[in-house]
């Protein structure tokens, strides 16, 4: 046992030997691949190569949540030793830290990081900030007392989010003055990343900035999100947005750049947006991803000459986890608004086990929609794709009503539904819907054919199974 301990320290330190032997150049290179932690540990075990830490170009500290808790010191004493000995000639490309606000370790990274954005050039910084409690289950104490820590840093440390490019923060509750004082104070801001946030005695919450370019709330609660003036707005996500307010949920204000839009897991009761309305000030949408966790569409379908002028520049359209008693003929209404549309793809799904409970947040419904001119032609969607699909009346003839008004589609592809572990271990009482797509080679063939037959010849049709475990057919 000692023996074979001793010939493999043995290959060990020989590999570290070739490794030191390497130029600096090449051996930075070969650092930068690796998190800086594991980089300043690689490089103390030889003189040789104990000042190339503060030759790094990318510093990137991102632990995990659990060794977070264990060294957020050790990660202040790091950013503060590495930041506080590189020489001021070395420009830092990429400056990343994940930590914890916690005693007074936030406020000695908040200082390092400013002290080297005063000396040095820094081209892209990134605060990913957490709270003492890193779980989300948080009460409203907690949020209160997070925000005041937070906004307490932000004050002490203004000099280090002047010169961040990307923020991100989670489990705070807003004041009044909270937001604004953020972007203000974080001039340089690209990226803004809200998680378990909210602001519930503020019945506006106004965003604008002239340099933010995409904007992402998750698990988010206000009245009602309004974005003012974002000039180089380009991408925003809405992951499980709760409004208060049912009339104007969310406005979008000038935003000329503003390309790809995510709605996600939408929780409003007793009510539908209007795209046309939506998305009046902001007619750059390219890619459009709705998703509705199974639940309730809370999208209306609307006649193509009111929409069609919000989404005449669209390309990409993903519309995820529709309930699998809702028709999806309606979704036709997309292809009627937008002519430049190039790739549809829609997941029917019942995902039941991400719900909050087994009964629905906002009860399922069908949608009613009638073609606005059955004989409508579309040149320029190239790809239809459709996860869920069964061989039945509702998606049967919705390919062949896609396929008919089509007239250069190049590829249709089918697959079975998702299929989800979680799912059937925790609601196993509903069971799983029987397997009714071709699973031999035969079964497969004869069905390329059928959909062939069905749309006429002019798409290439691919019929696969996707099933967990199994590879596609």
């Amino acid at each position: 046992m000692k023996l074979n301990r001793v010939r493999r320290r043995s290959r060990d330190l020989l590999k570290v030997d070739r490794l030191i032997k390497l130029p600096d150049d090449v051996l930075l290179n070969i650092l930068e691949r690796l998190g800086t932690l594991d980089a300043v540990r690689t490089c103390v075990v030889s003189r040789q190569t104990l000042n190339l830490p503060a030759l790094l170009s990318q510093i990137v500290i991102d632990l995990g949540d659990l060794d977070l808790q264990r060294k957020n010191r050790g990660v202040a004493d790091m950013t503060d030793k590495i930041l506080s000995t590189r020489s001021p000639q070395i420009p830092i490309r990429n400056l990343k830290l994940r930590f914890i606000m916690r005693g007074d370790d936030h406020l000695k990274i908040g200082r390092a990081v400013a002290l080297a954005m005063a000396t040095q050039k820094i081209d892209a910084a990134e605060f990913d900030i957490l709270t003492k409690d890193i779980y989300y289950r948080r009460s409203d104490a907690d949020l209160l007392d997070s925000a005041k820590l937070f906004n307490n840093f932000i004050g002490e440390c203004a000099d280090a989010f002047a010169g961040l490019t990307r923020l991100h923060l989670q489990n705070l509750r807003f004041g009044e003055s909270d937001i604004p004082n953020i972007l203000a104070t974080c001039k340089r801001l690209e990226s803004l990343r809200l998680l378990h946030c909210d602001a519930r005695k503020l019945p506006v919450l106004h965003v604008e900035h002239a340099r933010l370019v995409e904007l992402i709330f998750a698990y988010a609660k206000f009245s009602t999100v309004e974005l003012g003036c974002l000039p180089e707005l380009r991408r925003m996500t809405l992951h499980r947005w709760i409004f208060d307010n049912l009339d104007n949920p969310l406005i979008l204000g000038y935003a000329p750049q503003l390309s790809k839009l995510t709605l996600a897991h939408a929780f409003i009761i007793n009510r539908t947006l209007k795209l046309s309305q939506l998305l009046v000030n902001v007619p750059s949408i390219s890619d459009l991803h709705l998703d509705f966790q199974s639940e309730k569409v809370w999208v209306l379908p609307e006649c193509p000459k009111v929409l069609a002028p919000v989404l005449g520049k669209l390309r990409r359209v993903n519309l995820n986890n529709l309930p699998e008693e809702c028709d999806i003929a309606w979704t036709m209404f997309l292809l009627e608004a937008a002519p430049s549309l190039e790739e549809l793809c829609i997941t029917v799904w019942d995902h039941k086990c991400q719900l909050e409970s087994q009964k629905s947040y906002s009860q399922k419904t069908d949608v009613n929609w009638e073609p606005s001119n059955p004989g409508f032609k579309h040149n320029n969607l190239s790809r239809l794709t459709i996860f869920g699909f069964q061989p039945n009346d509702n998606f049967m003839g919705y390919v062949s009503r896609v396929t008919e008004a089509v007239e250069n589609i190049k590829e249709v592809s089918l697959y079975d539904r998702k299929v989800c572990k979680h799912c059937v271990d925790k609601f196993p009482h509903l069971g799983v819907r029987p397997w009714s797509c071709p699973q031999t080679s035969e079964e497969v063939d004869s069905f390329r054919l059928e959909i062939a037959e069905v749309i006429k010849g002019r798409a290439m049709a691919v019929a696969s199974t996707h099933k967990v475990g199994h590879d596609s057919i």
